[in-house]
């Protein structure tokens, strides 16, 4: 257990999570522990100073007093406490992660704040290897990203996208923390239907009522394709009535033991551009090992189906380190996927969160499978960027999440035309998602210099004046179900509020 002493203790989580990045899933106090982080701020001739201390060393950093706006002013501080922490850990471990001194999820989000700044790509790559300690090579990849972005980030004046959840699987992976469960006898899945249908509705009128319309549509999971084909085309056809015009629908079809020649004939013929059949990985024992109830032949059959069937637009989706699988079967996955040559592969490095059943079996009861080391991981990860990169496809979105191995990102690479503006637009949070189902997140965006709340992000794309407002719904399937009235409710109240506090 570490202990935090710190003057900002408003900073905690943050500068947990600057410890994680050496320590791993290490346990994180301000009242106890076995080694103690000491901290203290100073502000004195101009100037912002942290010192940081710890085991016989310290490391002060400093920079001039801002006078910017309070929300600016915590994000300033924020970046140096947590900047000064890591230049210590630098010194007690002699690592430097591949992200720097990064902890949140979008780093392309401080590529883009130097560009509209005023500099130029290439000098805002090296603004974030310089500022951030960011690798050069990953401070690179952020580049590759923005113009693979160029033309596709930004939306047009007036448009949303449409995220529907399914959480619904044949099986639940050992890696899974989505709000998601296993389909059961299914007993659930007609009044989720029902309920979903409901939420369509009411949103219709809201949106109808802002004068919004849609711009790409995204029907996740869970596994879309595991519940009865006549309940998804429904739910297809009414977001499609509801929400018409959208120039790019997708849907996970996700595990090839949900796909059948008949539900991607609905798809089809629902007008749906892009689906993914995820491997994951093509090792059978590995599928077997993680509770997915299929092999990797059929998931090389469902893929070969869909092309037969004329989709044109398919993802796959893989994970580097999962449990057991050392850079060789990671290897022979990539092998089958470039020989397949899907539109779009994405790359996961696993994440094991706390809530999921692997957390469970490696970290608490100590006897699941172990993961590949840290340089393991990313030999993985540079592999797949090195050979899909090489074999035409380019990466177009980035994330990172908590507990990744090897403090590492998923990416998302496509082929020319093939980029998902969905992802896009999430991930870069550029658009405004309406979110539908158990678990979604509504996220909103505002231009704060703008006077009426239902203008959306227009396409001066200035981080510094964009508000974003969520309207969560709650995550339990019989809970929504009970109480899908209300998470419209939550909707509108954001929405379709007509006045607010300029931040």
């Amino acid at each position: 257990m570490i202990r935090i002493v710190t003057d900002e203790p408003r900073f905690f989580s943050d500068l947990g999570d600057v410890l994680r990045l050496f320590y791993g899933d290490v346990t994180v106090s301000l009242e106890a522990g076995d080694v103690v982080f000491e901290h203290h701020f100073a502000e004195a001739g101009g100037l912002w100073t942290d010192t940081w201390a710890s085991q016989g060393k310290q490391v002060a950093l400093s920079r001039p007093v801002s006078d910017d706006a309070p929300l600016v002013v915590k994000r300033l501080r924020k970046r140096q406490v947590k900047q000064a922490l890591y230049e210590l850990l630098k010194a007690l471990t002699g690592m430097r992660p591949p992200w720097g001194s990064l902890t949140g999820i979008r780093p392309t989000r401080l590529l883009y704040e130097a560009m509209e700044a005023g500099m130029g790509l290439k000098e805002a790559v090296a603004y974030v290897i310089e500022t951030f300690d960011v690798s050069p090579d990953r401070a690179g990849l952020l580049g590759e990203i923005a113009q693979m972005q160029e033309g596709l980030r930004l939306a047009p004046a007036g448009c949303f996208d449409l995220y529907i959840g399914i959480p619904f699987c044949k099986t639940r992976c050992s890696y899974c923390s989505f709000s998601s469960g296993e389909i059961g006898d299914g007993r659930l899945v007609a009044p989720y239907v029902d309920a979903l249908l409901r939420e369509i509705e009411l949103c219709r009128a809201m949106m109808e009522q802002a004068g919004l319309r849609l711009r790409a549509g995204y029907v996740g999971g869970g596994t879309p394709t595991a519940i009865p084909r006549d309940d998804l085309e429904r739910i297809l056809a009414a977001a499609q009535a509801a929400f018409p015009g959208a120039v790019e629908w997708t849907v996970e079809a996700g595990r090839p033991d949900t796909i059948d020649e008949g539900k991607l004939r609905m798809l089809k013929d629902r007008g749906v551009t892009r689906i993914s059949v995820n491997p994951q990985t093509f090792s059978d024992d590995t599928l077997a090992r993680i509770g997915r109830a299929h092999t990797g032949q059929q998931t090389v059959e469902a893929y070969r189906l869909a092309r037969a069937m004329g989709f044109d637009d398919v993802n796959m989706d893989i994970i580097a380190a999962l449990p057991g699988e050392g850079v060789a079967d990671f290897a022979r996955t990539l092998d089958v996927v470039q020989d397949l040559a899907p539109d779009s592969v994405t790359v996961h490095s696993l994440a094991i969160k706390r809530s999921s059943r692997l957390h469970e079996q490696l970290a608490v009861a100590g006897n699941g499978y172990g993961q590949v080391s840290r340089d393991g991981a990313a030999e993985m990860i540079a592999m797949a960027r090195r050979r899909l990169t090489g074999g035409g496809w380019k990466p177009y979105y980035l994330y990172r999440q908590k507990y990744m191995a090897g403090n590492l990102e998923n990416v998302g690479y496509a082929k020319p035309g093939k980029a998902c503006l969905y992802n896009i637009g999430n991930m870069e949070e550029t658009v405004s998602v309406l979110a539908l189902g158990a678990g979604a997140i509504t996220k909103w965006l505002f231009d704060t210099r703008e006077s009426s709340a239902y203008d959306d992000f227009k396409s001066r794309h200035d981080h510094s004046a964009l508000r974003i407002e969520r309207a969560p719904n709650v995550r339990n399937i019989a809970e929504y179900i009970a109480r899908v009235d209300e998470m419209a409710q939550r909707k509108r109240d954001v929405i379709l509020r007509k006045s607010f506090e300029n931040v």
